[in-house]
């Protein structure tokens, strides 16, 4: 399963893995995939991000992510900048908590979907 993860470069859903698995002809049960994953997590290996429809995603936790998303249409902008790095580190140190990864996240309307409701309200 990681390197599956591996080898996609954006996130993907536990039943998106356990499709490409089946494809791959491994008989995994959906409920091996997501102790897989938690497993992973455990690690410090996989991220999880949980979307605007309650459907979580995965990816490698190679990197930290940080997106602007939108409430209306599910929109999900990647944010290159992040202004957590040094609280994270001072949180390690305070909290003696070892960080794997952090998420940051935006929630508002999209340019398009503001227009839209805003067309509607008037």
């Amino acid at each position: 399963m990681y390197e599956l993860l591996n080898s996609t470069s954006t996130e993907i859903t536990a039943q998106d893995i356990f499709a490409q698995l089946q494809t791959e002809g491994r008989s995994l049960g959906l409920a091996t995939v997501y102790r897989a994953i938690k497993a992973l997590q455990l690690q410090g290996l996989v991220q999880a991000r949980s979307l605007t429809n309650g459907e979580w995603v995965y990816r490698l936790a190679s990197e930290d992510c940080h997106y602007l998303t939108c409430l209306n249409c599910g929109l999900s902008v990647p944010v290159e900048e992040c202004p957590a790095h040094g609280l994270q580190g001072k949180l390690e140190e305070k909290q003696h908590f070892t960080v794997f990864y952090h998420t940051l996240e935006f929630f508002g309307l999209c340019e398009p979907c503001g227009e839209t409701l805003n067309a509607r309200a008037i």
